[in-house]
């Protein structure tokens, strides 16, 4: 079996406020090859208690080969810079080297809507769509991921911008509908508020929203007024594990790729000496 081959079936985790979720992954059809696993996430959500449950993850499903993980929070080369609805103790942490130590596993951590707008854009409601696409997974916060003609813009956050004179996740998420009791109704006019306000900064042509929410659609899409046409995910809550185990196919290739330009200028100066 090839590196490449092996990397058709990779472990995608996501790591949420409430719950981490995982299952093996065929990342040439998006299908989960075992039944989800979920554990909750555990208070203070810290590294040192998080670590052991993703090597749980592993054992759970006797996995030795490659590992996605999707992150709430922005991930520069697999560092943590900001820390959403988790404990702030992961900023600045390299994630990666974090769960490689825990798990014995190559581990490719990426920003959790990241990975689930990549599992969307080619798997689901956004496949084929082009010019901007805005998807928002909306659950215990808002995550936000942007794609300009089927790219990639990493590490957007706009979940995070001002509304209302408060964070908009704070305003407009499911868990503000939860701790409000608010009706799908009335939620459903805060997040129109929050996509109204999206509508003027980027202007896109296609809204997907995802996350926890997205398995009540029809509960709240009636309700919102917009000029963009805004459709539910299709991979609903399991984009983000699907997205990781994309992530890491992908940047498992990118790794491949650089080791062999690496031996080549290797080799090109030795020849020159």
């Amino acid at each position: 079996m090839t590196l490449l081959m092996k990397y058709n079936k990779v472990l995608g985790i996501d790591i949420g406020g409430s719950g981490i979720k995982g299952a093996p992954v065929n990342t040439d059809d998006g299908l989960m090859l075992e039944p989800r696993y979920r554990i909750p996430t555990p208070s203070p959500a810290t590294p040192d208690n998080v670590a052991p449950l993703i090597a749980e993850m592993v054992k759970h499903f006797k996995w030795d080969g490659p590992v996605g993980c999707g992150f709430p929070g922005v991930v520069q080369h697999g560092i943590a810079r900001t820390a959403a609805n988790i404990d702030d103790s992961w900023i600045d942490t390299n994630v990666d080297k974090l769960f490689l130590k825990a798990t014995g596993l190559p581990v490719s951590v990426v920003n959790d809507a990241d990975a689930a707008g990549l599992a969307e854009m080619k798997f689901g409601a956004g496949i084929d769509a082009m010019g901007v696409v805005f998807l928002c997974t909306v659950g215990t916060g808002i995550g936000t991921v942007l794609f300009v003609d089927g790219k990639l813009v990493p590490n957007t956050e706009l979940g995070h911008i001002e509304l209302m004179g408060m964070d908009a996740e704070k305003f407009a998420s499911d868990a503000a509908r939860k701790a409000e009791e608010l009706t799908w109704e009335d939620w459903a006019k805060r997040f129109n508020q929050y996509l109204l306000s999206i509508e003027k900064l980027i202007n896109p042509d296609l809204i997907i929203v995802g996350g926890g929410a997205s398995k009540k659609g029809e509960l709240f899409l009636p309700y919102l007024k917009l000029k963009t046409r805004v459709v539910p995910a299709e991979l609903l809550n399991n984009a983000g594990l699907v997205g990781a185990a994309l992530a890491a196919k992908y940047m498992q290739k990118l790794d491949k790729k650089d080791r062999k330009n690496k031996k080549e200028k290797k080799v090109k100066r030795v020849k020159k000496k």
